[in-house]
């Protein structure tokens, strides 16, 4: 068990919490991580690269010239792949670049994830506070309350659509609700900010053997 201080809005100590060693003090495994974060960057390309191969463009029906006595290479069609506006050899088509990964290795990476963050003492937990509009200027104090500079992630209890476009538009900064934390956003962050609640619904999860993370 590590302990860790709760920071309110203004960058104060207002109590303390225990972060549990199945989330934040397992050993980390590189190749788990790897692993999951490969798949989240495969799923997230579009895959909709496509070119035509001769057979799918109009035209080409007719031999462009007789096959002898003209002095010209042989043709018999003007879509052939050597010719302008011809169509394309092993080009790309359309794809699901996806795979799936075993759900023991998704979470063993998601903790391995939250564990290498609190090693290097990047998690901060946040007491829970609420934004009657969305302000962009209101996170950025925030985040100068806290000290944090670097990228970071704050992970919410619930969606919480003020809280979700006040850190959006802050370079390097964003928020996910604990449903959908994933290894790679807490990977891409130097720092990674639980509100206490979303703290503390993560690790009842474990207790309660809830422990597989939504989108990995």
């Amino acid at each position: 068990m590590k302990k860790v201080p709760i920071l309110n809005t203004e960058g104060d100590k207002a109590g303390e919490v225990e972060l549990g060693d199945y989330y934040f003090g397992c050993e980390v495994n590189q190749p788990a991580m790897h692993q999951v974060v490969r798949m989240q960057m495969a799923l997230s390309r579009a895959g909709t690269a496509s070119t035509r191969s001769r057979g799918e463009l109009r035209g080409g029906g007719a031999k462009p010239w007789r096959q002898k006595g003209t002095g010209r290479a042989r043709a018999g069609s003007n879509r052939s792949p050597i010719w302008r506006g011809g169509g394309t050899v092993f080009g790309p088509t359309p794809r699901d670049y996806g795979f799936k990964v075993n759900r023991k290795v998704r979470r063993l990476a998601l903790r391995s994830a939250l564990s290498a963050r609190a090693g290097e003492d990047a998690v901060t937990v946040l007491e829970d506070f609420e934004l009657e509009t969305p302000s962009t200027k209101r996170a950025a104090e925030l985040l100068m309350n806290l000290g944090i500079e670097e990228s970071m992630l704050l992970v919410l209890a619930d969606y919480d659509e003020n809280v979700e476009k006040s850190f959006r538009n802050i370079p390097g900064a964003g928020a996910l609700t604990v449903s959908t934390l994933n290894t790679y956003d807490i990977l891409a962050s130097d720092r990674v900010v639980f509100m206490k609640r979303a703290l503390d619904r993560l690790q009842e999860s474990v207790s309660e053997g809830v422990t597989d993370e939504a989108s990995a």
